[in-house]
């Protein structure tokens, strides 16, 4: 692909391989490649224009073009992307690739090309060329450039930036007079080569540290995207009534779908979804897989409201044809931004494309036509400063030179363009949600978001890092809250922080306790160590990712930055979600974790509490009677001696129900005692549904699986049910009982009581509780199981109670003279 401003003479034969392996044709392996670009190092005349590096002379060795090693790098990537191909100037992950393929790219890069990349390197900067440039630069090989100079740094469209010596503050003209669409390829983008004309101070202490070089280049190429703000067209205020014509994009991402979704059933709105791909019907079936694959529906009445359309934020005018442009630019009333590349491992110039160039294309399309707000999903990354001392949603934002991910800096930058345009008359609304957690109702989650990797790690491995705040929301309040905003124009042109309550470590702690995982607090590097051991001895595919990100030095610090923030405040917000009637913010607790743990858990990332585990809490029960024959007297004398057990309090909470362990004696059984294999005592088994008429509920259920010393198996079904009578007491203490052979009917019947003295004694008294925790989360245990059972025995006994009472009150038993005569 040929660039603007490039001699094309200077080099035809690597621009013909170029423009071969672009197109995925060539017929050249890889090997052929790097033979044609190795030149043979010899005497060169003074000025020739070929650069040859230190100590070069005439028995140097073999030297690398720049340009060609970049060829070559393009196909060996282009192996790993859907289209099989790849431009030296494109980045690696935009066009497809994944951070698998990037593992496995940088091993075929050292076998096929020699080349000694780390990951983090390509994470940084994925493009074919930035990957030659700087494994040249960093001693891999002297570099030799064609004799003409450096082309401006191309962007991910393949294509340089024109009017790169236009009137800054303008966007430059056309022959017509008119502006070209604020897009990568009418912009001036400054080449990391070619140093901006508005360089920028090195951070403080940055020194000559290793990489600060790459530093210094996203810093300057930050304030030049920065710049771009000022190029947007002047506009008007927009009117202030809910939107009606909305464009949506991200709409097939986690938060995204779920913001279609309320956006269509909190307001009349027509929403246009810009969605990635080929043509129509390909992008409607992107969109439809990825709402159902968050359990949100894809009926007829959804797809009525909205209309698909195929193109991407990365490119110029977003992919669409200028009829289009000009038709939406016209049309519209709201302009909704929440696509955004999430990689926590790439760098700056690997992101910005889909981040700040593409939200600075919708700032262009809000601010062309008909004046639109835009309403921009930023994140409380923009604070992720180590160190930082307040996230209000007034509060300065971090200083750019100290954020180190990637991801934190195109945020920082697209928020702080679109501030810049607002100079400009851009209504722009800028919403920070923090961790977005998953569905308080269906339990829908993002596998990718590194919030639920590393919920998922801290139940499975049952330590977790010490932390100050972890500013989480459920994905359904942040949506509903999200769309608030968008349907009421006087929250326009403000900031939110859609980060709910803040957890506290202890709050973490304590909600892992009461689900049966009770863990240990580590230091971040003695946990982080951790984690890795134990993911690199026993893989968990599903996690693959968080160790990348464990193993990335950048990564590492973003986390460091997030584990140490403060609390985010969100006072804003709040008044906003009290005057529009919302609900408001909880905390992410245990409980509205609670199906989205279950989803991580079935698909492996996460690992409930299994009966098998050490007993979240234990206590005896022996019971006292007998049995008979069916239908004969019970004076056969039967006893038992059990333990019972939860693993976790989401045990009891989810199925209601106590595991159950030790013996049975009952001579007409069996001469020696029987061993319980498994049992199951459910609490109030049938929600207090009613039995004969109201007479009586049930209060347990017992369900046994014993097995006799000479291999008999035996079944034993159990009662314990509240009636309308005074023995209250004895009610709870008093179990009606069946007992067979496996496979057959019940061949005894009876009853066996708790004796009084024993069940204060082993039942409250003698509570035991896992050794782990502490004394406080011992006493906090016992209280949480008895302040339940007891809470679930008094709705039952109260039962039959109030039936009675609602038919002694109920006066149509017994109609009045009146309601006869009717």
């Amino acid at each position: 692909m040929r660039e603007v401003n490039e001699d094309a003479s200077a080099y035809p034969g690597q621009r013909a391989t170029g423009e071969s392996i672009e197109r995925g044709g060539g017929g050249l392996s890889v090997s052929d490649l790097l033979a044609k670009v190795m030149t043979a190092a010899a005497p060169r005349p003074t000025g020739s224009g070929t650069e040859s590096g230190p100590g070069a002379g005439p028995t140097a060795g073999p030297t690398l073009d720049v340009d060609g090693l970049a060829v070559a790098v393009a196909a060996t990537a282009g192996r790993y992307l859907p289209e099989g191909h790849l431009s030296p100037d494109s980045d690696f992950f935009d066009a497809g690739g994944t951070s698998v393929h990037a593992v496995e790219l940088v091993a075929e890069l050292e076998r096929e090309l020699g080349m000694e990349i780390a990951l983090d390197d390509v994470f940084a900067d994925a493009r074919p060329r930035s990957l030659a440039r700087r494994w040249l630069s960093s001693g891999g090989a002297p570099a030799v450039h064609s004799g003409t100079p450096a082309a401006p740094e191309p962007t991910a469209t393949g294509a340089t930036a024109a009017g790169a010596t236009a009137t800054p503050g303008a966007l430059p003209l056309s022959a017509a007079g008119t502006r070209p669409a604020l897009a990568p390829s009418a912009l001036p983008v400054p080449s990391s080569r070619t140093p901006p004309a508005v360089a920028t101070t090195p951070p403080a202490g940055s020194g000559d540290a290793p990489g600060s070089t790459a530093r210094r280049e996203d810093l300057d190429q930050i304030l030049a995207d920065l710049a771009l703000a000022d190029r947007l067209p002047w506009t008007g205020a927009p009117e202030p009534l809910p939107p009606r014509r909305i464009l949506l994009t991200g709409a097939t991402g986690f938060l995204g779908s779920h913001m279609l979704l309320d956006l269509l059933r909190h307001s009349d709105a027509h929403v246009y979804c810009l969605v990635r791909a080929a043509d129509e019907e390909a992008a409607t079936a992107r969109l439809g897989q990825a709402l159902k694959g968050y359990e949100l529906p894809w009926s007829s009445e959804v797809r009525r409201r909205v209309t698909v359309l195929p193109g991407d934020i990365r490119h110029p005018r977003l992919g669409l044809s200028d009829d289009l442009w000009n038709t939406l630019a016209h049309e519209l009333d709201s302009v909704v931004g929440v696509a955004a590349a999430v990689d926590f491992l790439r760098g700056y110039p690997s992101l910005r494309q889909s981040n700040v160039l593409g939200a600075l294309t919708l700032a262009e399309l809000a601010a062309t036509g008909r004046p639109k707000p835009l309403h921009h999903i930023s994140s409380i990354a923009v604070f992720n400063e180590v160190g930082i001392t307040a996230m209000g949603e007034d509060d300065p934002l971090a200083r750019v030179d100290r954020l180190v991910a990637g991801y934190d800096q195109t945020k920082w930058t697209a928020e702080v363009a679109l501030r810049r345009a607002r100079d400009h008359g851009l209504l722009v609304t800028a919403m920070r949600p923090g961790g977005i957690g998953g569905h308080t109702r269906t339990g829908a989650y993002n596998p990718q978001d590194l919030s639920s990797g590393l919920i998922s790690a801290f139940g499975r491995f049952r330590t977790v890092p010490a932390f100050r705040y972890l500013n989480a929301a459920p994905v359904d309040w942040v949506s509903r809250v999200a769309v608030g905003v968008i349907c009421e124009p006087d929250a326009w042109g403000y900031d939110y922080n859609l980060t709910g309550v803040p957890n506290t470590l202890d709050d973490v702690v304590q909600d892992m306790a009461l689900g049966g995982m009770h863990v240990r607090v580590q230091d971040w590097d003695e946990w982080r160590t951790d984690a890795l051991a134990r993911l690199e001895a026993d893989p968990v595919p599903e996690l693959a990712f968080l160790t990348r990100v464990l193993r990335s030095p950048t990564a590492l610090k973003l986390c460091e930055a997030t584990l140490k923030g403060p609390a985010a405040h969100d006072d804003r917000t709040a008044a906003l979600v009290e005057a529009l009637g919302l609900g408001p913010a909880v905390r992410y607790d245990a409980q509205a974790q609670l199906r989205t743990f279950e989803r991580l858990a079935r698909d492996g990332l996460a690992r409930l509490p299994h009966k098998d585990d050490q007993p979240y809490l234990w206590f005896s029960e022996t019971t006292e009677g007998g049995v008979g024959p069916v239908g004969a007297p019970a004076d056969t004398p039967c006893s038992m001696a059990l333990t019972l057990s939860i693993a976790s309090m989401y045990q009891l909470v989810k199925e209601r129900r106590v595991d159950v362990s030790g013996e049975l004696v009952c001579a007409a059984v069996h001469p020696e005692p029987l061993t319980v294999e498994r049992g199951d005592v459910w609490i109030r088994p049938e929600e207090g549904i009613p039995e004969q008429h109201g007479l009586r509920h049930q209060l347990l259920r017992y369900r046994l699986e014993l097995r006799d010393t000479d291999g008999g198996r035996w079944w034993l079904e159990g009662h314990k049910y509240a009636r309308a009578r005074r023995d209250v007491w004895r009610q709870t203490r008093a179990l009606t009982v069946e007992i067979g052979r496996a496979g057959e009917p019940a061949r005894l019947t009876g009853e066996v009581v708790v004796p009084a003295d024993s069940y204060v004694r082993d039942q409250i008294d003698g509570i035991k509780v896992d050794p782990r925790l502490t004394s406080q989360e011992k006493r906090a245990a016992k209280l949480t199981w008895l302040a339940w059972f007891g809470l679930e025995v008094g709705r039952g006994l109260l039962g039959p109670f109030a039936r009675v009472a609602a038919d002694l009150l109920d006066l149509r038993r017994n109609p009045t003279l009146t309601e006869h005569n009717r």
